[in-house]
């Protein structure tokens, strides 16, 4: 099933073991959850602040902009939705934008480490400012205050390592 279909309703089970139930109703929430994050990107998509920095490129801008020391790679890559060659791609293109700097890793002669340059801290606090409030309205259309708390822990120890 794709992310973009709305999910039925759950119908009671009224066979099959508790596991076959516990089964179906997880996957019914990957659903939804797939789903929300889908139509949330859409809408996040057609915003009009995207001219500095793609959608993509913004991701790399922000995830950069929350470290405090320059990051490999590979590091990276565990925050950003892009294959290791995508994003290595996308690195360079914002290198030569001037939005990220390249410096060699002192301890490993084979990587690098990537910082934001006064640029693309720029262009990530423009886009930012404009795409939290964007965030924040279609959050908090759909939820309150504590249904907000709620998903953000569940989510939080869904993506924490076991």
């Amino acid at each position: 099933m794709s992310a973009a279909t709305t999910p039925a309703p759950a119908a009671p089970a009224s066979s099959g073991s508790a596991g076959t139930t516990r089964t179906r109703l997880a996957n019914e929430t990957w659903e939804a959850v797939l789903t929300a994050y889908s139509q949330l990107m859409r809408g996040f998509a057609e915003e009009d602040v995207w001219s500095d920095a793609s959608m993509r490129e913004y991701d790399v801008l922000y995830t950069l902009s929350k470290c405090d020391s320059p990051q490999r790679l590979s590091d990276l890559g565990r925050h950003v939705l892009l294959s290791q060659p995508g994003l290595s791609r996308l690195v360079d293109r914002l290198v030569d934008r001037g939005l990220v700097s390249r410096c060699a890793d002192p301890a490993d002669a084979r990587a690098s480490h990537l910082s934001l340059t006064e640029q693309g801290r720029a262009v990530q606090r423009t886009i930012g400012r404009s795409h939290g409030r964007s965030v924040a309205e279609a959050m908090t259309a759909a939820l309150s205050d504590d249904e907000l708390v709620q998903l953000r822990d569940l989510v939080s120890r869904l993506s924490s390592p076991s």
